[in-house]
């Protein structure tokens, strides 16, 4: 199946409601530093085209249910590179045209799709880490620019098309002060945020240590002698993790934004992908 429920991992820390996952490329060219899919995906950041998928999409789309929404992208960015020449998302989003869709994207290629976005029950959740354009750069090398993607997020909420922002991973020492980042998405009219910290496997360290060497000396006792090990994946001290996770509620409810953690085990008021945003 290409379509199917998710489940990351039998995760007991994941708080993710009810939803399908399908991703519409294997792999994803944005070869982000600190990116997962890397520890089981063969050349993860080599971005390929799946056979017969729209044929595939069109036969297994009426086994689903349409007012369970589906989750695109969690192992592939819906819009990596790749999507510009070939299509492949905009031709899945007409075909699954009658679904609750929730779209998870580093890209402003994202708004080519809106004429079909504003007509569908969807919403669509932006990642950004950072407004720092040089650290941008070192840890997701071949996304779109921080200043693209807000410029994306406001050309969709002006479109009438909800969306909510990921602010994930937070890294302490690189990227923990989110108080800016938080007060330019209220400015462009984002209502939900969700936030995360660094959860390492051996393949995605590999790559951090290598590109922020002083960071990662300093990081490397809280993870792999302080910190826990849940499903191949390493953790901050939960005290930690809890601190990092509250400055970022904190600044999203002093810009009246609601909020939620992912993969933290941490309670949330609101759907913690942002798929409660969802018309309908």
């Amino acid at each position: 199946m290409l379509i199917r429920y998710f489940d990351p991992w039998k995760g007991d820390l994941c708080t993710c409601p009810k939803k399908y996952s399908f991703n519409p490329y294997t792999g994803c060219e944005h070869k982000c530093v600190y990116c997962y899919i890397t520890s089981y995906i063969p050349r993860g950041h080599e971005g390929r085209i799946k056979k017969n998928l729209l044929k595939t999409v069109m036969k297994e789309k009426k086994k689903l249910n349409p007012n369970i929404p589906i989750s695109m992208s969690n192992s592939s960015d819906p819009y990596t590179p790749l999507e510009k020449t070939h299509k492949i998302t905009r031709a899945c989003l007409k075909i699954l045209k009658d679904f609750k869709i929730l779209i998870i994207t580093k890209s402003d290629l994202v708004v080519r799709d809106a004429d079909l976005l504003k007509n569908m029950r969807t919403s669509v959740s932006m990642t950004i880490t950072t407004l720092d354009e040089n650290l941008a750069r070192k840890l997701e090398p071949h996304a779109p620019t921080p200043e693209k993607r807000l410029r994306a997020i406001h050309e969709l909420i002006e479109k009438g098309i909800p969306v909510s922002c990921r602010i994930d991973p937070i890294i302490p020492g690189l990227n923990e002060d989110t108080k800016r980042i938080v007060k330019e998405l209220s400015d462009i009219g984002v209502k939900h945020i969700v936030s995360s910290t660094f959860k390492p496997r051996y393949d995605s360290w590999k790559r951090f240590s290598s590109t922020f060497r002083d960071i990662a000396k300093e990081l490397e006792e809280l993870y792999f002698k302080k910190g826990s090990k849940h499903n191949n994946s390493y953790y901050l001290p939960r005290e930690l993790r809890v601190k990092l996770m509250q400055q970022v509620k904190e600044n999203c409810r002093h810009w009246g934004i609601t909020f939620a953690t992912c993969r933290e085990g941490l309670p949330n008021e609101v759907t913690c992908d942002g798929s409660h945003l969802i018309k309908g």
